[in-house]
């Protein structure tokens, strides 16, 4: 039985989303665990602004017109081949940036508000404090994310081109520079 092309993707992402959450899930954890209260909220608001950036991504690339980006590389600009393939492969990418990294980060920021929500717990033991506090940072983090990514998508809406540009230059300087395959 041979596999469709648009399905080796689906499994594609179901194993690299896996291995992500876990990989980032083991980092974070073990970051929030040995940092102080200050630092590891200072963990949880870069993981939000992880998802928010790579949300106005995800919005930039599906938002595109590969136009200018061919008109670039014709001119052999560096990195504007990888913006035409960025969009031209907007559905995967915005996959990945909006559901994989968005997703992995909703779900780390749900484990890092326990983890602070505990570390505070230390100083107040009444159970009342402590859902008290793990609900108002939720709040706090639904908030701010929320918030970021409507604000972002305003941005990646109207500004795409720069966005698409910078991140596919930023991919570029990656594969060129320290040899790493970010993006087929």
């Amino acid at each position: 039985m041979k596999i469709k092309k648009e399905n080796k993707w689906i499994i594609h992402v179901f194993f690299m989303t896996f291995f992500l959450a876990v990989s980032i899930s083991v980092l974070s954890e073990i970051s929030i665990k040995n940092l102080n209260i200050v630092y590891s909220i200072i963990i949880l608001m870069i993981i939000v602004f992880t998802g928010i950036i790579f949300d106005i991504i995800g919005i930039a690339v599906t938002a595109a017109n590969p136009k200018p980006f061919n008109a670039m590389a014709s001119r052999k600009i560096k990195g504007a081949k990888k913006a035409v393939n960025l969009v031209k492969k907007a559905d995967r990418v915005s996959n990945f940036c909006n559901d994989v990294i968005g997703d992995i980060a909703g779900i780390l920021s749900g484990a890092a508000i326990a983890g602070i929500s505990i570390k505070m717990a230390r100083y107040d033991y009444s159970i009342l404090n402590i859902s008290l506090i793990a609900v108002i940072l939720s709040g706090l983090t639904a908030s701010f994310t929320v918030g970021g990514k409507a604000f972002g998508k305003q941005i990646a809406i109207r500004k795409w081109e720069k966005i698409v540009f910078y991140t596919a230059l930023i991919l570029y300087l990656i594969e060129d520079k320290v040899k790493i395959k970010v993006m087929k």
